[in-house]
């Protein structure tokens, strides 16, 4: 998560050395939980009261096992959504149409560990056999895929 606009500017109007700019380095040391934070100048916070090591992204989290549908899908992306979801059991799933709506071709994004130690060409021929009826049907598609 990067630090607000109020935040950036209460560290460069409270700073020792008003002319310098503080770094970026500095503002990921707001974002870290210190064991202890003495008043020092900000140049000693970011270089020993913040370790690198000490800092926990806060936006790093796991990954949820299976990727809920956004509720702004219409019934055809769903309906993909949902098939390629209890075939492929994806980490990751993105359906959209981009035919202007008319669902003639589709983009898809699709990063699952079942894709581990395939080549693209196989990762896209499985979805390609999930998907075997729907693609008929359509005009083209666009694939991405990535193992997990």
């Amino acid at each position: 998560m990067a630090p607000s606009r109020a935040l950036i500017r209460r560290i460069a109007f409270t700073s020792t050395q008003p002319h310098m700019r503080p770094s970026p380095r500095l503002f990921s040391a707001f974002l870290c939980k210190p064991q202890k934070v003495p008043h020092r100048s900000h140049l000693q916070i970011r270089n020993t009261e913040f370790p690198a090591s000490k800092c926990v992204r806060q936006y790093s989290s796991q990954a949820s096992a299976a990727p809920e549908a956004p509720d702004y899908l219409n019934e055809a992306e769903l309906h993909i959504f949902n098939k390629i979801k209890g075939e492929l059991e994806p980490v990751k799933l993105e359906v959209q149409d981009i035919s202007g709506g008319c669902g003639s071709m589709y983009a898809i994004e699709i990063e699952s560990p079942r894709f581990q130690g395939l080549t693209v060409i196989k990762q896209h021929k499985l979805v390609n056999q999930v998907l075997k009826e729907e693609i008929a049907q359509w005009h083209g598609v666009q694939l991405r895929t990535k193992a997990a």
